[in-house]
């Protein structure tokens, strides 16, 4: 169970109204059973739902005490006796969806703290959450159900969608927010970009005249810097999921589910594809494109365009199978080294 000091519960839930959520046939009950919380397989209750997704938990599916478990039809035959099932496609993205209906993101009670400052040109729909020492520039739009954490600065004429989550002491300026987008702590979106003309007497900025633009359902993580365009748009996708230390520059275009992960810097100008996965500390240089479903290894170095849907590995970046058998090459030419030498 969620300590309840840090997470708010909502719920309970009778099984009708979760399985109408993720679209599941609901067997062994007719649907009125109440469900209070989440749990994990070996540790549920009667009260409580948990989900089966990985073959390696078998043994813990066909002992769970849990009142209903969400899996897939083909291991509705593990299932114990007694227990309600809601039977989906995807076991896990559908758990991830019952998860946030009993923990939403935006778990405050609607109002504006009076220590914040909200300038009278801002529209905030009615339910939206403001906290302590935010600020709320001039033009300002918050759209319903959305919540600005602690010292957060929002900058004039930023817009916001609907059911938004932006974390403590998050700056936001010349960025437009789609719905149900989250922004983790310290994340720092629509400062102008690193934009100079270079010259042996000096390096003369360049105003930076774009700005960000964010899809629905991004999630971006702690301390994480994204720039504002030098005049066309920096882009996040749809769905894209951003982890905590990235660094986008001023133009990026991220496409529709992107992954990137924790310390991933990706310059100017380049575009991402739709699907595309980049791993821990991954470099991508400016002004190329990367391909529909493409898969970056951690530390993969990326000099110029690669064609999607293959998995890259290395520096420079090259098909995954290649740099494998480089590495084992080299492998192999050392420990013959080593036995000349021995």
């Amino acid at each position: 169970m969620a300590d309840p000091r840090f997470f708010k519960k909502a719920g309970p839930f009778d099984l009708k109204t979760i399985a109408a959520k993720i679209s599941a046939e609901i067997r062994n009950d007719d649907g009125s059973l109440k469900i209070d919380d989440v749990a994990p397989l070996d540790a549920a209750g009667p009260s409580q739902i948990s989900f089966f997704d990985n073959p390696k938990y078998k043994d813990a599916l066909t002992q769970t005490k849990a009142g209903a478990v969400i899996l897939a039809p083909s291991a509705v035959e593990f299932a114990p006796e007694g227990a309600a099932l809601l039977v989906v496609d995807m076991a896990y993205p559908s758990y991830a969806a019952v998860a946030l209906m009993f923990y939403p993101h935006v778990s405050a009670a609607p109002g504006i703290s009076p220590a914040a400052h909200v300038d009278p040109s801002a529209k905030l729909a009615d339910d939206v959450t403001i906290g302590t020492g935010a600020v709320i520039s001039a033009g300002v739009e918050i759209g319903a159900g959305s919540s600005v954490g602690p010292n957060t600065v929002i900058g004039e004429g930023v817009m916001i969608g609907r059911n938004c989550a932006i974390a403590a002491n998050v700056t936001l300026s010349h960025t437009l927010i789609g719905d149900r987008v989250i922004i983790h702590p310290g994340a720092r979106i629509g400062q102008d970009g690193f934009g100079f003309a270079m010259g042996a007497h000096g390096h003369q900025k360049i105003p930076q005249l774009g700005r960000v633009v964010i899809q629905d359902d991004v999630d971006i993580g702690a301390n994480t810097t994204i720039d504002r365009g030098s005049g066309p748009d920096t882009v996040i996708g749809a769905g894209s999921k951003i982890d905590n230390q990235v660094q986008l520059a001023h133009n990026v275009v991220i496409g529709r589910n992107c992954v990137i992960v924790s310390q991933v810097g990706i310059s100017g100008s380049a575009k991402l594809g739709d699907f595309v996965v980049a791993g821990g500390q991954v470099g991508i240089a400016g002004h190329l494109e990367i391909g529909d479903g493409a898969m970056l290894a951690a530390r993969t170095g990326v000099p110029s365009d690669l064609p999607g849907g293959q998995q890259y590995g290395g520096t420079p970046a090259r098909p995954m199978s290649q740099w494998r058998r480089e590495l084992a090459a080299v492998a192999i030419l050392a420990k013959r080294r080593k036995k000349k030498s021995g």
